[in-house]
């Protein structure tokens, strides 16, 4: 048996999960701990596709592992291993213990895992209570009743509450330069010189929420005195760092349009520089049919490949033009819903139980005028608010909305959970005298999401397309806040409402444990833990000694970070892999698990390391996301106890589990090894109390290491870390078999029909 290290109890921290912690300067010898808020067997490894992150320069460390390595060349270990395998001795793992945190952070959903491929920043500031009583936008009237706010969805007479609560807003669309106009367009640039065409903002959208306007005023015409360039004069969008355009694609593109003259407006697919054509379709009309602002809407099919291209809107007649809300979304997204296919997929090859949403710091704010209101991310994309945000510096246009995680959950088979601000950001709070706003703003949230089609919110749900509730059971309050003044007593309000309406919801605390009471009641309290990779294994032995009764906890979010972690290395993989060994053998205090962060934009990494790297035409998988494929089948499993006896090397910990194919209902013994160490060990391995055989025939192992503990993936190699399975050899209860320095290894062994293969 191992010998176990003592656990260091977490301590809530400031910020929570998304204050940048400490660095370590060399290596990971420190025990920092920075806490923040094939064959018949449904297992196989996916490919990986897509291509990065080179290893920082670091090279003391790197030394140091270099040294490590040479020292024990050759050398190895021997061990036992032995499995309890007995069904009377096996304990089920929670349904939902291993799933995925998604946070708005790197990118990660603007310009990355939300489909649209139109990038525009703005922060207009506006107060709703100060709108007048008149048209709003396009489809709302503002009115005021009894000094309350309402909306008025025309042609219909029904009234909605509006939001009674006077908060900042920020707006999308052209509203880079602020309210003042005119203003920056950025990212927008002129196609054409200012002999030309003269190109800016104003305040005419129709959208009152989202009031600023792409002007362009166009001097030139076809005529000769004063003709415009070959292919017109205009603007064009970016993107994301290029737009990835490929060939046989059809793209559905969305504008709003008014004119004082007649329209020949033609909207292009093009390269960066605008000289391949990649589709285009030309906008044409009478001056009185642009009169007013139009909604225009169709597809275009790109006839080429290109994986930095740009929208252009280009015109050769000469007048003034309104542009705003200019969207371009791939036709072929996940599930139809507007996720990119590719990254989608990553994911649902993890097969996550649940997917914690929208952030940590995301939903904070730096200010709480930035933070995500869920009710400005809902109804129609032009007419969402959006908002900047300043926890990670870049705008969000909240396309990627309140409903689109709960959709996303829905598609990728795993339950919602919702984190929702408890009236705290990182620099102000809101008193527990003054929380009720708030605490009714989440308890409609909870409505929009369960309730029925008919009531107030489920209403704007149904409308939105989705009728049917979302099966919305967890709720987290806030994000490791439980050290500032007001959390407890705004924590209590909300657990307090919540209940009232919804008593079968699942309440997440952001104290530790030893706060929750009676009086203080959680169904679950909140763990995060971010620390080197010599303490992350470590933290194997975390909660050996926590007491058995409820609350159980979520570590929501883990990472090891520092030196050895460089942009995703694989020792980091392999210590997340022993910690979540640990979780896996205290699945009886702990309920759920998942790492941060998820994905990053490699144009834009605010954190490293991350489990998914991407731009916008590939990706790849870190080796912690390889890691995590090891633990996809543990939710639900039946575990069994296992021992390591080995003399002078405490570097191994292991975990077996039986679980069942959801194909063929097959039952698998699958036992995982990590070795964090630089001596490869061979174990005689014991499996007893199987209550039938081990099948010869498809058992395989799958291994993941690398020539290097410091090894990343990369563009240029993506699979340079990555499992390989190979089949294994006559299997049996007793068997010998070899683990490499530096390794997760799992072996699956094909059970007879069982009767415990799951619990």
């Amino acid at each position: 048996m191992l010998p176990r290290p003592i656990a260091i109890p977490l301590t809530p921290q400031r910020g929570g999960c998304h204050l940048h912690p400490r660095r370590d300067a060399a290596c990971p010898l420190d025990s920092d701990l920075h806490a923040r808020g094939g064959g018949a067997l449904d297992t196989s490894w996916p490919t990986p596709t897509g291509a990065t992150s080179s290893r920082p320069d670091d090279t003391v460390c790197a030394l140091c592992w270099a040294l490590s390595a040479r020292y024990v060349e050759g050398q190895s270990q021997t061990g036992q291993l032995r499995v309890d395998a007995s069904p009377q001795n096996a304990r089920k793992i929670p349904d939902k213990m291993f799933g995925i945190f998604f946070e708005e952070i790197n990118h990660a959903g603007a310009g990355g895992l939300w489909a649209e491929l139109v990038s525009n920043r703005g922060n207009e500031k506006q107060t709703l209570t100060s709108t007048p009583v008149s048209d709003i936008g396009c489809v709302y009237r503002l009115v005021t009743e009894a000094g309350t706010l309402y909306l008025i969805k025309l042609p219909s007479s029904k009234k909605t509450p509006a939001s009674d609560k006077a908060l900042t807003k920020l707006f999308p669309g052209f509203e880079a330069g602020g309210p003042n106009t005119p203003s920056n367009i950025d990212p927008w640039l002129i196609i054409g010189d200012e002999s030309s065409i003269i190109v800016g903002t104003d305040r005419t959208s129709c959208f009152t929420r989202n009031p600023i306007a792409l002007r362009m005023e166009v001097l030139c015409d076809s005529k000769r005195t004063n003709a415009c360039p070959s292919g017109g004069v205009g603007v064009y969008n970016p993107g994301y760092w290029g737009m990835n355009i490929e060939k046989g694609k059809v793209y559905k593109v969305s504008m709003h349009i008014r004119s004082s003259d007649a329209v020949s407006l033609t909207v292009s697919l093009t390269s960066s520089d605008g000289r391949q054509k990649l589709a285009a379709h030309t906008i044409t009309g009478s001056k009185k049919s642009f009169a007013k602002w139009t909604k225009i809407e169709f597809n275009l099919k790109s006839r080429q490949n290109n994986t930095n291209s740009r929208l252009q809107l280009t015109t050769s007649k000469s007048g003034v033009i309104w542009l705003d809300q200019v969207s371009v979304m791939p036709l072929d997204t996940y599930m139809g819903h507007g996720f990119r296919k590719d990254l989608s997929l990553m994911l649902a090859n993890l097969k996550p139980q649940f997917l914690k949403f929208p952030g940590g710091n995301y939903a904070m704010g730096n200010y709480l005028r930035n933070a995500f209101r869920w009710s400005e991310t809902v109804g129609p994309w032009e007419e969402r608010p959006g908002h900047f945000n300043d926890a990670w510096g870049y705008w969000t246009d909240d396309g990627l909305g309140f409903l689109e995680f709960l959709q996303l959950a829905e598609d990728l088979g795993a339950s919602p959970v919702w984190v929702v601000n408890d009236g705290a950001s990182l620099n102000e709070e809101v008193s527990t005298a003054t929380i009720a706003s708030l605490v009714k703003d989440v308890v409609d949230g909870i409505e929009f999401a369960r309730g029925g089609p008919k009531t107030p919110w489920g209403s704007v749900r149904a409308a939105m397309g989705h009728p049917e509730p979302f099966k919305l059971d967890y709720v987290s309050i806030g994000n490791q806040e439980c050290w500032m003044l007001y959390y407890r007593g705004n924590y209590q309000k909300f657990y307090s409402a919540i209940k009232a309406a919804y008593p079968e919801v699942n309440i997440i605390s952001s104290c530790d444990r030893s706060t929750i009471s009676p009086s203080n009641p959680a169904d679950l309290y909140d763990v995060h833990v971010y620390t080197s990779s010599s303490n992350m294994f470590s933290r194997t032995s975390m909660f050996d000694n926590t007491a058995r009764s409820a609350p159980k906890a979520i570590v929501s979010e883990y990472a090891v970070i520092g030196s050895d972690a460089g942009k995703g290395t694989l020792v980091a993989a392999l210590a997340e892999a022993a910690f979540l060994i640990g979780l896996e053998r205290n699945s009886d205090v702990v309920e759920m698990a998942s790492c941060a962060p998820l994905f990053v934009n490699d144009n834009d990494r605010r954190w490293s390391p991350d489990a998914i790297v991407f731009n916008s035409w590939q990706h790849y998988g870190c080796p912690n996301y390889w890691m995590l494929h090891f633990f996809k089948d543990s939710s639900g499993a039946a575990l069994h106890p296992t021992t390591i006896q080995i003399s002078d090397y405490d570097q191994l910990v292991a975990s077996a589990i039986t679980l069942q194919n959801g194909k063929d209902k097959s039952s698998y013994l699958r036992i995982k090894v990590v070795n964090f160490g630089n001596r490869a060990v061979d174990l005689n391995m014991s499996v007893v109390g199987l209550a039938n055989g081990i099948k010869n025939s498809r058992s395989k192992q799958t291994v993941l290491t690398s020539s290097s503990p410091l090894d990343e993936n990369s563009f240029q190699q993506p699979e340079k870390v990555v499992p390989v399975s190979s089949p294994l050899a006559n299997v049996k209860p007793q068997m010998g078999v070899s683990v490499r320095p530096y390794s997760l290894t799992s072996f699956d062994l094909l059970l007879e029909a069982s009767k415990h293969a799951s619990i």
